[in-house]
């Protein structure tokens, strides 16, 4: 309302409330003779009052009007100040990963990105995207009032920020200019941008910018790329119904793919057609005749398209691109980059096979598949040659179980707290290590068959994965031995982690895959740990080079103590608890479990319920890392198989990837001197009693020459014990 018309109706309203004060005032002479006075008087102070209320209203009137005049003005200010430039190269350029022979791998979106004019997309496509994204699209102005106003008060209902009544536009903006959080300052910006673009292009402009560049799923970007890969013909052939199938995928493009989903994609295909007969866009009998047809997709040739392949390790050279080198994951996907990385086809290509053949794996309950993830990387390069980050359907960038997960190692991480900083401190593979009954300040651990052995040499200990000689071990070498060694290994512990528990894998928060294999490739790699990577380089579409990867090699441990700890894993493959994993070719490695919580909810399960299930190993060429469990577990959902079963898919994916490689040996040091072997000890009938010292465990320690000093301190209930939440265990 302007100024002149508010004042305008302020003074109609003074008026009338002056003629019906008179017609009050007459009445009341009428019916008591003429006003005395006093009534004079307060008729007069009546006036002042009234005109004392009008001054105070149109005071305040103003005061809102030159308010609103002013954040009008000062939001047109920023409004025009938006830089909308980049709509005028919408189109994303596609993004080649290349492999470690510089040889296209994968492509993160369309083959084909001319632009399509918007003549040439089918009437009905563009009106089915209008009737279910933005029905009052040619009325509005860039935004939607009454669409946001619902969408507000169902935000208000709810108590969350939804990103319901957007327009056309407004996604438009969002995609191009804008991150994808659900707060107050991004929806108000992307009004802003909304309202500048409107007051820029034209309505078919922005149709057609947005048609060109929305994602459609399966890596494909814009209208053109989406016929493509659904239909294998142009936008302009698009029929009805497959029109309103493209409409139907912007909202939630992996949820409605029809590759993945065709129920749900015909559902919502069909609510597309339906939107559009009742916006009269169609016909009953065009909407009939649609509705009743099946989604009929046809592909080009896979070997023609390099559209989707090899999904966790492209998700994780994103990742890495992001994190490492600080690319936008919009630049990644659409500014036409070659990014060259260590992927190994072949070895890629295995790992997918292995991990498609459900046969491979444990049964998993009906409701929950039992998950895995894996990595396989060259120790000498850290190069990273093959990765799967999930079992089942992939969607893009979803939840990597060989990057991001972080579960307890379990026996596993034996070799980097425990038995690699013994071996710097002067033990031996033949060294004695005590096995028998243990309370470190209330710590007491089991050895997974529930026996004790009084004595076994570290090499037993290692191959045969007993858990009471390993925190014995680091209880005598030091918790810091173990967590520096661990560090120097690539792998981070926290002050929650410095206990006695970590020498079962007992960790607050967990490892990796990937780490866990960047680790063991170090013991591989002769003591030097390589970072692991994927991206060696990333260049411009012409070769123009933007960033490239730079060596850090980090010394672990020495040369002999690393072979040393590759032929005890070697023997725990050959005669131990890995022998699932061997091969015809030198194999080294570790199996690693983990009990289920000691909760009530687990309380009838026993002793068998799993919770994760490792094997992280190595051949002279290839360090791999297994991990296999639920997402969720509970006492419907566990493991009731050990390392066996990651050993075993270490095997496969190993033998695929190596076929035809000839077998080599590992390298021998050259300051490596074989060790001569100890005459075997006698044992004594049963152990020492708890935290009792006995003359044999006494001599034991003199032969180390480790003297005699008392047990460390250690937290009574730490991870890993018998009343410990995670127990980790070996089988």
């Amino acid at each position: 309302m302007s100024n002149t018309s508010l004042l305008s109706l302020l003074r109609k309203r003074w008026r009338r409330k002056k003629t019906q004060s008179a017609a009050r005032a007459a009445a009341g002479t009428a019916a008591e003779g003429s006003p005395s006075s006093g009534a004079s008087s307060g008729s007069a102070a009546g006036k002042r009052t009234r005109r004392g209320r009008l001054r105070i209203v149109l005071a305040t009137g103003a005061a809102v009007l030159i308010a609103s005049l002013a954040t009008a003005g000062a939001a047109a200010v920023w409004v025009r100040g938006l830089d909308i430039g980049k709509l005028e190269h919408p189109l994303p350029e596609p993004t080649l990963i290349m492999d470690r022979d510089g040889r296209p791998a994968s492509q993160l979106s369309s083959s084909r990105i001319d632009p399509v004019p918007l003549e040439q997309i089918p009437a009905d496509l563009r009106n089915a995207v209008i009737a279910v994204e933005d029905r009052r699209f040619y009325e509005h102005a860039g935004i939607d009032l009454w669409s946001t106003a619902r969408a507000l008060l169902r935000d208000l209902k709810s108590g969350e920020l939804k990103e319901g009544g957007s327009t056309l536009t407004q996604q438009l903006a969002k995609n191009l200019f804008l991150q994808s959080d659900k707060t107050l300052s991004r929806k108000l910006k992307e009004a802003g941008y909304a309202l500048k673009i409107n007051a820029t292009y034209s309505k078919d402009e922005i149709l057609e910018l947005y048609l060109n560049s929305v994602y459609f799923g399966e890596g494909r970007w814009g209208v053109e790329g989406a016929a493509e890969e659904y239909f294998a013909k142009p936008a302009q052939q698009l029929t009805l119904e497959e029109s309103a199938l493209i409409a139907a995928l912007p909202k939630a493009p992996s949820v409605y793919s029809p590759l993945q989903h065709m129920d749900k994609a015909l559902e919502r295909r069909n609510l597309v057609l339906s939107l559009m007969k009742e916006q009269h866009f169609i016909s009953d009998a065009a909407y009939d005749q649609a509705v009743s047809k099946p989604i009929v997709l046809k592909q080009r040739n896979e070997e023609e398209s390099l559209k989707g392949k090899y999904p966790s390790y492209v998700d994780y050279v994103i990742q890495e691109a992001a994190d490492l080198y600080g690319f936008t994951e919009e630049q990644i996907l659409t500014a036409g980059l070659r990014i060259y990385t260590e992927l190994d086809p072949k070895v890629q290509q295995a790992a997918q096979d292995v991990y498609s053949d459900d046969a491979l794996f444990p049964e998993s309950r009906p409701d929950q598949l039992i998950q895995s993830g894996t990595v396989l990387l060259d120790q000498t390069t850290g190069g990273i040659r093959a990765l799967v980050g999930a079992r089942g359907t992939q969607v893009y960038r979803g939840f990597n179980h060989a990057t991001q997960l972080k579960r307890q190692p379990g026996s596993s991480f034996k070799p980097l707290v425990v038995y690699g900083p013994a071996l710097e401190r002067g033990y031996k593979p033949s060294s004695p290590l005590y096995d028998g009954e243990l309370d470190i300040a209330g710590y007491r651990p089991r050895d997974w068959d529930g026996q004790t052995r009084g004595q076994v040499t570290l090499r037993e200990a290692i191959m045969r994965s007993w858990n009471i000689p390993a925190v014995w071990l680091l209880n005598e070498i030091g918790i810091d031995a173990g967590v520096d060694f661990a560090r120097r290994s690539g792998i981070e512990l926290g002050a929650a982690d410095r206990s006695l528990s970590i020498a079962l894998g007992g960790l607050s928060e967990g490892v990796s895959p990937l780490e866990m294999a960047q680790a063991f490739g170090a013991i591989a790699n002769l003591g030097v740990r390589q970072q692991a990577h994927a991206i060696v380089k990333v260049t411009t579409k012409e070769g123009l080079p933007l960033v490239e990867a730079k060596a850090q090699p980090a010394q672990v441990t020495t040369q002999a103590v690393a072979y040393t700890l590759t032929l005890l894993l070697q023997d725990a493959v050959k005669s131990g608890t890995g022998q699932a994993a061997k091969l015809e070719r030198p194999i080294a490695g570790k199996t690693g479990t983990t009990q289920l919580p000691g909760t009530a909810e687990f309380a009838d399960i026993g002793a068998n319920g799993i919770k994760d299930a490792w094997f992280v190993g190595y051949t002279p060429e290839l360090t791999a890392a297994v991990w296999i469990g639920y997402d969720q577990t509970d006492k419907n959902h566990y493991l009731t198989t050990g390392g066996a079963a990651p050993a075993g898919l270490f095997k496969e994916i190993m033998s695929r990837a190596l076929q035809g490689v000839p077998s080599a040996p590992f390298t021998v040091p050259p300051d490596y001197e074989p060790e001569p072997e100890l005459e075997p000890q006698s044992e004594p009938k049963s152990g020492p009693q708890p935290n009792v010292r006995s003359s044999w465990e006494q001599t034991l320690r003199e032969k180390l020459g480790l003297g005699k000093r008392e047990a460390k301190d250690t937290p009574g209930n730490s991870r890993g014990s018998s009343k410990g939440k995670n127990k980790p265990k070996e089988h």
